[in-house]
């Protein structure tokens, strides 16, 4: 029979959310919809000693601003809750107590001190990789080695204690990954990892296993470095007698460093210039500010374009997609095995593409609210002409009024090294008599017209026009560089183009 597909997202609230994981958010996101299934999130907040004021908000403010929210959460709880681990946790000691009973766990009493001389005696055999495992517990104080009398008087008596996985000596774990195909791996090289610690609260282990049963979760989809205990997992759930409703799993490549050298970590970002989380996060302790892809401008759709392509393609040449088509085109087999190298160039062609394909009237919202910030009411007749001269130009919305500024406010001054190298007196003769020209001129002032009064004008002088353009330029728009010319002649009218000539003509000449 099959079973509705259900994935989760299981973050931990240390910190701001990596991109990393919200990578892992999308993928499961995208699964889920193509599916016809619903997509979880569980916090897993086992740890109390990690937990970060303000980390579990940072995650669903994310989630909500790209729009791939969960349908079942701590905040918008189904059927399947509690969803954060914390308040889970009086029903974890019964199954790590369950596995005792049926012998695939047991108690450990060994103190800190105890653990630390069994890993000095291990290091002084050349042992590479000290383990607590099926060989060495025969020489620690657990319920193995210990009689069951002191055993039972230990518990009774309050002593510290864990509960360990008992894992077998000489067995073979099979796991067939959904990206990697089948995964072996031998018992010899695992150890018995906590279940239970002395706090009472599980590790991630058990109540990873549990939670992601009792949430009836059919796919684990996860990051690679998830993939070393993924045979625990598989044993556990043979342990527990789950193995027909075992999730299938599926672990994600790294995404990597720009020069492929290393894991993209949290501390990259402003160490390399590009943000690696999605919003900006102000540590509550240390009071250090991280920068997220939201406030430096990114849209959230050309974000998540550019996040499900850092692992996964559609197997053709397509590279934009609406968060419907990704659902659509998607599928876990097309995600890449190795890791994928992190290109914030990518990512600001996708976010330029986006700006591009955006109505006039949203784009104006962008525009209209930055110019109002620096208290500049942009004449509504002029709104539609600016957006479509600048909008092929801008990487981010708040590039839109960085780029049309010029048109709205006039220069005030001028670039000196173009001042410099271009002023010349022939500019200066041919601008002059420009404005002359302008000021009687009648009919439509279009691109077209002020081009050709310009050429007229430049052919009467005796000037060629291509060893002064970066001038009039200049005694335009300030700079030497910029959108179409004509075009911002036309926006701003014969009157304004002869206005700011001649406020040009008398600074420049003067300067000089």
């Amino acid at each position: 029979m099959n079973r509705e597909v259900r994935v989760r997202f299981a973050p931990s609230p240390t910190g701001a959310l990596h991109i990393g994981g919200v990578r892992t958010a999308l993928y499961n996101y995208l699964f889920a919809k193509k599916m016809g299934g619903k997509f979880l999130l569980r916090i897993e907040d086992t740890d109390q000693t990690r937990f970060v004021p303000g980390a579990e908000d940072y995650i669903k403010e994310s989630l909500e601003w790209l729009g791939i929210s969960p349908v079942e959460s701590p905040w918008n709880p189904g059927d399947c809750g509690p969803y954060r681990q914390s308040e889970r946790k009086p029903m974890y000691m019964q199954y790590a107590l369950d596995l005792v009973e049926k012998g695939h766990a047991y108690y450990a009493f060994d103190t800190p001190e105890e653990l630390e001389a069994m890993r000095e005696r291990l290091t002084a055999a050349r042992v590479v990789q000290p383990q607590y495992n099926s060989i060495t517990r025969t020489q620690m104080k657990n319920s193995l080695t210990l009689p069951p009398e002191e055993v039972k008087a230990r518990l009774e008596s309050g002593d510290p204690y864990v509960i360990r996985v008992k894992i077998p000596r000489n067995e073979e774990v099979r796991l067939n990954d959904m990206i990697r195909g089948w995964v072996l791996v031998h018992t010899s090289t695992l150890d018995d990892k906590v279940l239970m610690k002395s706090d009472g609260m599980p590790t991630y282990h058990l109540a990873n296993i549990v939670d992601d049963h009792l949430m009836k979760i059919t796919h684990v989809i996860r990051g690679e470095e998830w993939l070393p205990s993924a045979p625990l997992h598989v044993l556990l759930y043979k342990y527990f007698g789950w193995e027909d409703t075992m999730p299938q799993f599926a672990h994600l490549p790294l995404l990597l460093k720009p020069d492929g050298n290393g894991k993209l970590s949290k501390r990259d970002g402003d160490k390399l210039g590009f943000p690696v989380f999605p919003l900006n996060w102000v540590d509550p302790f240390t009071g250090e500010k991280s920068s997220g892809f939201r406030e430096q401008g990114f849209l959230p759709d050309a974000f998540l374009n550019f996040l499900a392509f850092l692992g996964w393609n559609p197997g053709d040449a397509r590279e934009l997609f609406t968060l419907d088509e990704m659902v659509e085109a998607f599928t876990v087999e097309r995600i890449g095995k190795s890791g994928t190298k992190f290109d914030i160039a990518k990512a600001k062609w996708y976010n330029e593409q986006y700006l591009k394909s955006k109505p006039i009237a949203e784009l104006a919202v962008f525009l209209l609210a930055d110019a109002k910030k620096d208290g500049i009411v942009i004449p509504s007749d002029k709104i539609d002409p600016i957006l479509n001269l600048v909008k092929e130009r801008v990487t981010f919305p708040a590039d839109l009024w960085k780029e049309s500024k010029f048109i709205v406010i006039a220069p005030t001054g001028f670039d000196e090294e173009v001042a410099s190298k271009k002023w010349t007196a022939d500019a200066a003769k041919l601008l002059g008599k420009y404005a002359v020209a302008l000021d009687s001129f009648s009919g439509e002032f279009d691109a077209v017209s002020a081009k050709a009064l310009l050429e007229r004008t430049a052919e009467a002088e005796g000037i060629k026009l291509g060893k002064v353009m970066q001038a009039v330029r200049l005694a335009v728009t300030g700079s030497g560089a910029g959108p179409d010319l004509m075009v911002v002649f036309a926006i701003l009218g014969s009157a304004e183009v002869a206005k700011r000539i001649r406020f040009a003509l008398n600074t420049l000449t003067v300067a000089a």
